[in-house]
Parts: C-alpha cells; structure tokens; sequence
C-alpha cells in the first residue's frame, strides 16, 4: 500500500469574512458621518428671512423683536407703535428664526403677531389692556 500523504490543515474562512465585514462596517459608519457633518455645514450657512408682522386696532402698543442666527441672539424694542407694523431681517446659523412680543397699553385694543421663518408662519392674538400676544417661530 502506498504512504498517504499527510493532510493539509483546511485553512479557517472566518477571520477573513469576519475582517471584510468589520472593514464594511467601519467604512459605512465613515461615510455617514462626512455625509451628516456636510448636511450640518451647508445648513449652518444658509439664510433665510424672518417676517415680523403686527395688525390690529391698538394704539400705542410695544413691540419686542427678536432674531436667532450665528449661534447669537439680537433683541429690539419699539414703543407707542400704532399697528400696521412689519420688518424683515436676513439670519442664518444652524439654528435660525426669530419670536415677536406685542404689549397692548392702557387703552387696550386688540393685536395679533405673526412671524413667518422659511416659509412656516406662527400667529397669536391678544385682546384688552396690557396684555401681550408671542409669536415664536424657528
């Protein structure tokens, strides 16, 4: 009888599956983050327009504007406005918007704010004395 040749040992697959999986997975995880870190950044730098708008029928009222952008907050104040009354202001940053504060005098009357941020609008209504409509919008 011939000698039998000796047997190979059969080489194991699973460190190389294990290996391309794990390289898959990293690679994946990669991407997806270079992909939301570009998301953020164009979102940051956009601009967009915040449009403070107060109606109504009260005189003398207060109007409190404010406006989100660059990581900062600008605040403004006008007094003894009688409505209409609107402005518009350019902001951008990751977080954007603005928030309109109206305050009704002695002689009350009724107001209503609407502040309009990228195309979504948020309206509020206050009616009397010295009371106070808020319309925030980012």
């Amino acid at each position: 009888m011939p000698p039998v040749p000796p047997r190979r040992p059969k080489r194991r697959k699973w460190p190389w599956v294990l290996l391309v999986v794990l390289i898959l997975l990293v690679g994946g995880c990669a991407a997806l983050v270079v992909g939301i870190g570009h998301e953020v950044d164009e979102e940051s730098k956009r601009e967009v327009t915040v449009e403070y708008e107060v109606t109504g029928d009260a005189r003398g009222v207060t109007i409190t504007y404010s406006a989100y952008g660059d990581g900062n907050l600008s605040q403004s104040q006008v007094s003894d406005v009688d409505p209409p009354w609107s402005k518009k202001q350019q902001t951008k940053g990751f977080v954007k918007g603005g928030s309109l504060a109206v305050t009704t005098g002695a002689s009350g009357g009724s107001v209503r704010c609407r502040v309009t941020v990228d195309g979504a609008t948020h309206t509020a209504t206050a009616s009397g004395a010295f009371t106070t409509a808020l319309c925030d919008g980012f």
